[in-house]
């Protein structure tokens, strides 16, 4: 069995499936971690991803994000100087009607149209203008923070641009 392009999930085309109590089989997520970096200290300077269209981003490009935007800020910014954080997660369950391929095929899969379909994955559905990545460090590291980031906004599947706000630390 063939796995389908992401972009077949990309838009938000029905109701959110996320009762999982009600289903067996639902693969479990890919995401690893959700905050990195320094956890202890407040940075000044918080660095956002938002995205600019309504989609759903599987969790395996999520997880490809943030291992590219995490080995990134380690390797230039170091681990104590930045603080990331994934901001959503995949709640949305991906279903999936398993088609038969090869030889022959096409007599199997004529019928069930709209079949319900087994999960095959999940999806965190978010909203235009959400933040989807936060890091937070020091002035001097903004701009290879900033680089690290747009590396990560590779690998989603909507359009997105990098928010920097800058918030006063209580000392």
């Amino acid at each position: 069995m063939v796995r389908k392009p992401a972009k077949m999930y990309r838009n938000l085309a029905k109701k959110a499936y996320t009762r999982r109590e009600y289903m067996g089989g639902v693969p479990g997520s890919k995401i690893v971690q959700f905050d990195m970096g320094n956890l202890r200290e407040e940075f000044p300077i918080e660095l956002s991803i938002e995205v600019m269209e309504t989609c759903q981003i599987r969790h395996t490009a999520l997880e490809a994000a943030r291992i590219s935007i995490n080995r990134k800020l380690t390797k230039d910014v170091g681990r104590m100087n930045f603080h990331m954080k994934l901001r959503t997660y995949p709640h949305h369950v991906l279903r999936e009607n398993k088609q038969a391929t090869g030889a022959g095929a096409d007599r199997v899969s004529e019928g069930m149209r709209l079949a319900f379909g087994k999960a095959v994955g999940t999806a965190a559905r978010v909203e235009r203008n959400q933040k989807i990545f936060s890091v937070w460090t020091t002035q001097q590291y903004v701009e290879k923070a900033k680089a690290a980031i747009r590396n990560g906004t590779y690998k989603l599947p909507s359009p997105a641009r990098i928010v920097i706000e800058e918030r006063p630390v209580a000392q």
